[in-house]
């Protein structure tokens, strides 16, 4: 009987395991999707003949910075789905998605219309729901919160640098 226990709490183990894995793996599929719209626009970036900001990185360190961000925000809206039922997980989760959808418009607002003003607006926009994440997921989940230290950092300095795109590019 105890032999038959152990292997049936294993197995619910496995399964439990097996979930959490592929709930993970959803968490960064939404990531791949906001990154999978950065693909279209992979080509020339400054095809649109902007002046690039003095304070523009080099091109090369986005795609590095992005992979980890996008792991980092996969695994705060892990970490968030799997706390007991709250209103606050609710809100989180909500926060979680709506920056998400944010990130996923603005680089065809940005990269594709040319849309400087647009991508700010849309940018301050996934700036305040990222904010708003942070503090919502540090009152339910600390480590959650600290994964998108990081996230708010780059897109604090993101929201820095479109604005600076309008100003050196006010006659384009």
């Amino acid at each position: 009987m105890a032999l038959l226990t152990l292997l049936l709490s294993k197995l619910n183990w496995d399964h439990q395991l097996k979930s959490r894995i592929i709930i993970w793996i959803l968490f960064y599929a939404c990531t791949l999707v906001a990154a999978g719209g950065a693909i279209w626009f992979a080509g020339d970036l400054n095809a649109n003949k902007w002046i690039v900001p003095s304070i523009a990185p080099p091109p090369w360190l986005f795609g590095p910075v992005w992979a980890l961000l996008y792991v980092l925000i996969a695994t705060s809206g892990y970490r968030i789905s799997y706390l007991k039922s709250s209103d606050l997980k609710s809100i989180a989760l909500g926060l979680w998605a709506l920056q998400m959808c944010l990130n996923t418009l603005w680089t065809p607002v940005f990269f594709g219309a040319f849309d400087l003003q647009g991508a700010l607006g849309i940018i301050l926009a996934l700036w305040l729901t990222i904010t708003a994440y942070v503090i919502v997921s540090f009152k339910i989940d600390r480590a959650s919160s600290y994964l998108f230290a990081p996230y708010w950092a780059w897109v604090t300095f993101a929201t820095v640098l479109n604005f600076a795109y309008i100003l050196v590019n006010t006659s384009t």
